[in-house]
């Protein structure tokens, strides 16, 4: 791992777990636009994926009703959901010992940036990222491939080669690879060890403590 100098990490489903926050403001919203899903637990698709995607995707929402119901799941996100949240066991640590080795760690979310800046300073891990980086809250720079490219060009003293990328959904891997950059799936989070393999990613992780391992030094490629 000593080539590596900045680190990305998405935020949902690899620093935290934001279902209840997410599917219930995704429940709020659907039911403003008078689609009632009780079950939250068919709701977890939209975690992880740009919500301009999920909402187009699942229920076939043309452009005006996506914005609409993006509008009504905000709403509900910034007063409480984005609080309906809690840190993977040992991820705090894991930031902490990568700064003490002199990593960079950057934020790479498509979620907007003024809510993925707020969460962070809610867990107290915000003092361990240099850049937060997600989307705009007037729906631009939502995909990882877009995000990517933005951290690149901040750091642009360094090689590509210098550079992962860690997350659980294939958005995730394919901005990496779309990048030219290393990737770590996670199957901890809300994508499938399929979904991430299928993407091709540099290595597959399955626990925050096998994360670790990789990042320190303990695993070899």
């Amino acid at each position: 791992m000593d080539k590596y100098k900045v680190i990305l990490f998405d935020l949902d489903g690899t620093l935290s777990d934001p279902k209840v926050g997410i599917t219930k403001s995704v429940q709020y919203a659907l039911q403003k636009m008078d689609i009632v899903e009780p079950d939250i637990d068919k709701l977890e698709c939209f975690i992880g994926s740009p919500l301009q995607v999920s909402f187009a995707e699942h229920y076939n929402f043309d452009e005006e009703n996506t914005q609409k119901s993006i509008d009504f799941y905000r709403e509900r996100f910034k007063e409480k959901g984005m609080f309906e949240n809690e840190l993977y066991s040992n991820i705090s640590l894991l930031l902490k010992s990568l700064k003490e080795q002199q990593f960079s760690l950057v934020v790479a979310t498509s979620k907007p940036t003024v809510f993925s800046e707020k969460i962070l300073k809610y867990f107290n891990i915000d003092q361990y990222f240099d850049l937060v980086v997600g989307s705009n809250l007037d729906g631009t720079r939502t995909s990882k491939t877009e995000i990517i490219q933005y951290i690149l060009d901040k750091y642009n003293e360094y090689k590509l080669d210098n550079f992962i990328m860690i997350g659980d959904r294939k958005h995730d891997i394919i901005g990496a690879n779309n990048n030219g950059i290393d990737s770590i799936g996670v199957t901890y989070g809300y994508g499938s060890f399929d979904e991430l393999n299928h993407s091709n990613p540099t290595y597959i992780v399955k626990s925050v403590e096998e994360l670790t391992k990789l990042l320190m030094g303990s695993l070899v490629k």
